[in-house]
Formats: C-alpha cells, sequence, structure tokens
C-alpha cells in the first residue's frame, strides 16, 4: 500500500460556521467518494483557510463527519492581493493502491478555476 496526497479546495459563499461545516462536509465527502476511500485509509489531512473565513476551524467539519482518529490541522492560507476569496484547501495523506496518476483531487463550484489542469 503506498502513501498518496489528495488535494481539494470549494469557495464559501459566506462566512458563517454553518455554511463551513457544509461546503467542507461536501467537499470531504467527494475526496472520499471520487476515490473510492473510508477514514480507515486517512492518514491526516491538512487544512488552510484564506484570512478572510473566521466562523470555525475546517476540521471541525471533518470531526462532525466522524472522522475523529485522523490527525488534522488547519494553517491561514497566504494573503495574496488578487486570490479567490474564502476558500478552503486540503491536503489529504491517503493509504491506496491507485496509481499516483489515479488519484481524484477535487475542486468544488468556484473552486475548480483554481487548478483547472487537475480539477475533477
Amino acid at each position: 500500500m503506498a502513501v498518496r496526497a489528495v488535494r481539494g479546495a470549494v469557495q464559501l459563499e459566506r462566512d458563517e460556521a454553518g455554511h463551513m461545516e457544509e461546503q467542507v462536509g461536501a467537499l470531504l465527502t467527494a475526496v472520499l467518494e471520487r476515490n473510492d476511500l473510508d477514514t480507515d485509509d486517512l492518514i491526516s489531512i491538512w487544512f488552510t483557510a484564506t484570512p478572510d473565513l473566521h466562523c470555525d476551524f475546517p476540521a471541525a467539519a471533518a470531526r462532525k463527519l466522524g472522522i475523529v482518529d485522523v490527525p488534522l490541522i488547519c494553517a491561514q492560507e497566504l494573503d495574496v492581493e488578487g486570490a479567490m476569496p474564502r476558500v478552503v484547501r486540503l491536503l489529504a495523506h491517503i493509504e491506496s493502491d491507485r496509481p499516483r496518476a489515479d488519484i481524484n483531487h477535487v475542486y468544488l463550484g468556484a473552486a475548480a478555476a483554481l487548478r483547472k489542469d487537475i480539477a475533477q
């Protein structure tokens, strides 16, 4: 079994805890489903949020989904002028037999514009 990394992102419409929970939950669910993973395949997840998001920690959404025994960390994304606002990104380390080329990175909604080269 190899260690792989999966990228993902979602843009929030507003800075509200319930909305963040819903959108980050949808992102995590899509990452798991599109890569045929379950929580036992997760090694760790790193979340970043743009500096304009203050309502909650993205990792809280993962905990509410039942991802309770996986190390999670949150950090603030760089504050780059002109960058897309209200974005939560993730980098999940997983165990998978899939070749690196078969990993499905997930960019939901408007966040697909961030990585048109790999967005599914």
